[in-house]
């Protein structure tokens, strides 16, 4: 009988050399004459331990990491087509590992365990059991489980889904209706949604065709950002497959509804991750923001009712569907149901995604999680949810990951992405990046985002140069209320969000 051997295929893996670690590992079991199976499995998103090679045994699936390409042969020679012990990478049961074993896996239960393109390894995990409920239930009825789960887009807005469903839902039938998913990560620090379509396509197409079933679409869409060609090739042969097996096309899974779906690659501007600029963009337009309303779930993609959510918003409906919409609600705090996908990402010692429900504190998931910095300096702020949200003090870290509680400090957790900074960072230069940001990344369509950046960052200029800096304060304080009023949407609306952090909470790093 063949030992199972999985190697991880996605991108982070990919570029620490997993291809030459497969390789090596198939070369060495030949030479030995050692009959495996090589399975390229998706990451765990435990990405410090990368490349994370897992020898199936009678024990459960053993974890070596971080392997490199020099250390397969001396892998093989201490035993690792046994998964023995006798080497300094062994991890043990990858179960137990604590990073791992602490989370809440109700959205990635899968990545990294699955062969991300196989259909019979989707099912013998769990999927398609919610397809398969939602197949025979009426679309209201999906619709209010949906409803009952609390969920929550998961960006800036953190609109219920339910109601935005619901909403699609009520317009007449005889229209046609679009599923579309932003799939345009472009916030700082985030990779959860490239993980989720990398190691697990099936779930996002899964809560894709069960939404398109709940309000009556019969066509979907996949945005997805340009510079993901491993996600871009994983979804079109997972699409072809599912068509092949009957769970897209004309007659879904028998219940005598249509879905189709295919991925279109965006236009590479941050703005596109907006919602009606994405439509724009998917009509073949320039990514321009619309102004609402009317709102895209009556008039979205070419003036149809359209349901336009992130990846981890549909990804988390397959799961809501087969357990039911409390099993998901029993997750989390306050109106922040069930579980967030947490990136730990810039100067932290163990990098990663770990799922979690809402109301971890911050000090929490950076410690206990993140171990820290990776330099070992001590860390001096912490930015949630992109480049548009606040940076947090230390003061602020015991703060639970609850999108309430982040809008009372005027931080955010949009996306969950979680960027850290040690005390070596200039916080001034932080505050121009974010005007510089919105100066390079703005559609251009309204006044106060267009020509508001472009002021923002000469102010700052002026303030760091010592030129009337009192008076400077002033003007950035009333510029900064000016773009969150006056903007057309979230790009110019949210970016003084970072400046006002540094003003109030590092005020000599911007003055220094």
């Amino acid at each position: 009988m063949a030992t199972r051997i999985y190697v991880p295929c996605d991108t982070t893996a990919l570029s620490m050399g997993a291809d030459e670690v497969a390789r090596l590992i198939e070369y060495h079991a030949v030479a030995q004459g050692v009959n495996i199976e090589l399975v390229r499995n998706g990451s765990r998103g435990l990405f410090w331990l990368e490349p994370l090679v897992e020898v199936e045994t009678g024990a459960g699936r053993i974890g070596y990491g971080p392997v490199e390409s020099d250390d397969v042969e001396g892998l093989v020679a201490a035993g690792l087509f046994d998964g023995k012990s006798d080497h300094s990478l062994f991890l043990g049961p990858v179960e137990e590992i604590p990073y791992l074993k602490r989370q809440h896996r109700l959205t990635f239960g899968r990545i990294g365990v699955t062969d991300p393109l196989s259909i019979d390894d989707y099912r013998a995990h769990g999927g398609y059991q919610g397809l398969d409920k939602a197949a025979a239930m009426a679309p209201q009825a999906i619709v209010n489980e949906i409803k009952a789960s609390g969920l929550r887009g998961r960006g800036g807005a953190a609109f219920p889904t339910g109601i935005k469903w619901q909403t699609v839902h009520d317009e007449p039938w005889q229209q046609q209706k679009y599923i579309v998913c932003n799939a345009d990560e472009g916030d700082s620090g985030t990779f959860a949604d490239r993980l989720a379509m990398e190691c697990d396509p099936y779930m996002l197409i899964e809560g894709m065709t069960i939404a398109g079933l709940a309000v009556g679409a019969t066509h979907g869409f996949i945005y997805l950002r340009s510079e993901y060609p491993v996600a871009h090739r994983v979804l079109e042969e997972a699409i072809r497959r599912a068509e092949a097996g009957g769970y897209l096309g004309e007659d879904v899974q028998g219940s005598g509804r249509a879905f189709h779906l295919e991925v279109r690659l965006a236009a590479g501007a941050y703005i596109c991750g907006e919602e009606t600029s994405l439509l724009e963009s998917l009509e073949g337009k320039r990514g321009l923001v619309r102004a609402k309303p009317p709102l895209p779930a009556i008039k979205g993609l070419f003036g149809q009712p359209t349901v336009v959510n992130n990846v981890l918003s549909l990804a988390a409906v397959p799961f809501i569907l087969a357990y039911g919409g409390q099993a998901y609600a029993d997750y989390g705090m306050g109106k922040s149901r069930g579980t967030l996908p947490i990136q730990l990402a810039g100067n932290i010692r163990r990098g990663g995604l770990i799922e979690l429900a809402f109301g971890v504190s911050l000090q929490e998931i950076l410690e206990d999680f993140g171990g820290g910095t990776f330099s070992g300096r001590p860390m001096k702020a912490v930015q949630v949810g992109g480049p548009l949200m606040a940076y947090m003090p230390e003061t602020q870290w015991d703060t639970p990951m609850d999108y309430e509680a982040f809008a009372q400090l005027g931080a955010g957790i949009g996306h969950g992405g979680v960027v850290v900074f040690d005390d070596t960072v200039d916080m001034g230069e932080q505050a121009r990046f974010a005007m510089e940001f919105c100066t390079v990344e703005s559609c251009g369509k309204c006044t106060p985002c267009r020509i508001g950046s472009v002021r923002g960052v000469e102010v700052i200029d002026r303030i760091r140069a010592g030129e009337n800096r009192d008076a400077n304060l002033v003007l950035l304080e009333e510029l900064c209320e000016t773009m969150v009023d006056g903007s057309l949407c979230a790009m110019g609306g949210m970016t003084p969000f970072p400046v006002q952090s540094v003003m109030k909470h590092f005020p000599d790093d911007l003055t220094a």
